[in-house]
């Protein structure tokens, strides 16, 4: 009787054996799996905080480090320098637009006739004497006539052009009389401040060739 009850409880001492080793085995892995886990964290925590520290050194490094100056640019070679230009003569400038010149010497001839200051303006009356200093308005006269700019060959002054008149053909013809450009003509006619008088026509209707220059600042231009 004894007998059989000792193999029977053999087993069982047998199974509680394998049943403690099982659970140490795991207890063991499991343990080594948490320290694995734990040393891992720790690493990556101690790779992140070196990176933030190396960061941190290089910015204020960066901060500290004195600023690279930008390299100086190299004067461009400059063309050399050109010749002035001889100076163009400019025109002195035309009477104001709707005015006539005027000065000490304006004689009663000028203050007595009609001021045409554009080529709309029409005399009074025919035989009216008339005054302007508008380049338009004497051109359109003077081409109503076929007269043409000139000026009195020997009156020449600083190389322009002396006395002004008009070559008109069949009135005053002269010898001394040397047609000049319109450009010519109007550079001494503003130049000397002159005005022309003129007519239009005659008291019978008939168109007149009558013309002068006046200065304002003397009485015969």
């Amino acid at each position: 009787m004894s007998t059989g009850g000792a193999r029977k409880s053999a087993p069982a001492k047998k199974t509680t054996a394998a049943s403690k080793s099982t659970a140490a085995r795991k207890t063991t892995a499991a343990s080594r799996s948490t320290a694995a886990r734990t040393t891992a964290t720790a690493r990556t925590t101690s790779a992140r905080k070196a990176a933030s520290a190396r960061k941190a050194a290089a910015k204020t490094a960066a901060k500290k480090a004195p600023a690279k100056k930008a390299p100086a640019k190299k004067a461009s070679a400059r063309p050399a320098a050109k010749r002035a230009a001889p100076a163009k003569r400019t025109a002195p400038p035309s009477a104001a637009a709707g005015g006539i010149r005027t000065g000490r010497g304006t004689g009663r001839s000028v203050r007595s006739s009609q001021v045409i200051s554009s080529t709309m303006d029409r005399p009074e009356r025919p035989g009216r004497s008339l005054i302007t200093a508008n380049h338009e308005v004497i051109q359109q006269w003077a081409r109503a006539r076929g007269a043409k700019p000139a000026t009195i060959a020997g009156t020449e002054r600083d190389g322009r052009a002396g006395v002004l008149t008009f070559n008109i053909p069949g009135y005053r013809e002269s010898s001394r009389i040397r047609e000049i450009t319109w450009d010519e003509w109007f550079y001494t006619f503003d130049l000397r401040r002159l005005n022309l008088i003129y007519q239009e026509q005659l008291r019978d209707g008939r168109p007149s060739n009558f013309f002068r220059t006046e200065s304002p600042d003397r009485e015969d231009g």
